[in-house]
């Protein structure tokens, strides 16, 4: 892989990881139960510091790392703060909204962790992989 494409693959990685970011934040904000509330916050933050790291690497190797997360996403948590307004929409329901986003962070790590890339990258995203499995599983149990 060259550089370039490097580079869009850890972009892509920032914007996963900003739509969690941001996801995990709308969710905080609708849950009810307040260790629901806190392990969201945590995911968010976790997924700011993911991003963060992304960037720097995007940053040496050159390139401008992206700081938005993706239209889909910001479509999602629009979904998600609508059908939070309503009064029959549970914490479950936001827990498997969550989820359904996990699965789309998962894919997209799984496909990069499959990309010829820098070692240094590769490591980081191999790690952040992990993390986002851990995510997952965590929203699904």
């Amino acid at each position: 892989m060259d550089t370039d494409d490097t580079i869009d693959t850890l972009n892509s990685l920032i914007e996963v990881s900003k739509d969690g970011e941001y996801g995990f934040r709308t969710s905080a904000e609708h849950a009810r139960d307040p260790q629901l509330k806190a392990m969201f916050s945590r995911r968010a933050d976790e997924c700011a510091s993911a991003a963060r790291e992304l960037a720097q690497h995007v940053v040496a190797l050159g390139g401008d790392a992206e700081d938005d997360g993706t239209t889909a996403g910001a479509m999602h948590r629009g979904w998600v703060a609508v059908k939070s307004s309503l009064s029959n929409y549970t914490d479950l329901q936001i827990l498997e909204d969550s989820e359904r986003g996990e699965d789309r962070a998962l894919a997209s790590y799984e496909n990069a962790a499959r990309e010829d890339m820098p070692e240094a990258a590769r490591l980081v995203v191999a790690r952040q992989l992990e993390g986002v499995r851990r995510n997952h599983e965590q929203i699904r149990s």
